[in-house]
């Protein structure tokens, strides 16, 4: 199972990619919990995720959220592009291999 969450500004934007992400996790039957949240996210639930992708709108919080995680999950700004075109096999491709490239180290 792969937790991801998106994270935007009120949550509402990128409800519309969770639902494309999810679909395109059915369609290659990977197993996913994917989610979105507002940045008043609290810390426990971000630390249920396994990736932390920032819609590209708050990418001035991208350091401040890898400081709070600490290393521990990994945390990256979503592609403009990917997320203005709501792309969700793209943006899904990029939370496994953010994940993977986290692993990795």
């Amino acid at each position: 199972m792969v937790n991801v969450l998106l994270v935007c500004s009120g949550g509402m934007s990128t409800s519309i990619l969770v639902k494309r992400m999810e679909k395109a996790a059915e369609d290659r039957g990977v197993e996913a919990k994917i989610w979105s949240e507002g940045t008043g996210v609290s810390d426990d639930i971000v630390k249920t995720a396994d990736v932390v992708l920032l819609a590209p709108q708050i990418r001035f919080l991208l350091s401040e959220m890898k400081k709070k995680l600490e290393g521990k999950i990994p945390v990256e700004l979503i592609d403009m592009r990917v997320y203005g075109t709501m792309n969700g096999e793209k943006a899904l491709d990029f939370a496994l291999e953010v994940m993977e490239k986290f692993d990795s180290k």
